[in-house]
């Protein structure tokens, strides 16, 4: 091989190196991670904006973080806002925990500490420190419970 042909594959590594330190983290989690991560300052924003649809989140909702797949057609999705709701919609019923998160957020609960789910459709949801913390999809014998 020629000092030439050496080249050209370091200075794509470089260039891929340079890309992904300039695009940041965001990046690295759609790359690496396959995930997306968005912030929400109020519901309307979220409404207006968010990748997924959660007609549990309360109208008071601010500071919401939205972390979706990035593989296509993928359902994964999770939800962490700040609310002084101390309920949810009434169509959210509670019922026995049988799914947890793809993934966490800093400053969710656990949701294997969680005996209990909201089941709001495809979204499970628990009480977090001034707020709330969902994921979607859920599990079948949530949904089932919640509609038994």
């Amino acid at each position: 091989m020629t000092r030439r042909s050496l080249l050209l594959p370091a200075t794509a590594l470089l260039l891929l190196g340079g890309a992904l330190t300039l695009g940041g983290c965001a990046a690295v989690d759609g790359l690496v991670h396959k995930q997306s991560t968005q912030t929400f300052d109020d519901s309307a924003a979220f409404r207006a904006e968010a990748p997924v649809k959660a007609d549990w989140v309360p109208d008071d909702a601010t500071a919401i973080t939205v972390r979706t797949s990035t593989i296509k057609d993928a359902a994964d999705a999770v939800i962490l806002l700040r609310s002084a709701s101390a309920s949810l919609p009434a169509e959210c019923v509670e019922t026995s925990r049988t799914s947890a998160p793809s993934w966490t957020l800093d400053d969710a609960p656990s949701a294997y500490d969680a005996k209990t789910v909201f089941v709001c459709g495809d979204w499970s949801v628990i009480p977090a420190s001034g707020g709330w913390y969902g994921w979607t999809p859920n599990s079948d014998d949530e949904r089932n419970a919640a509609q038994g």
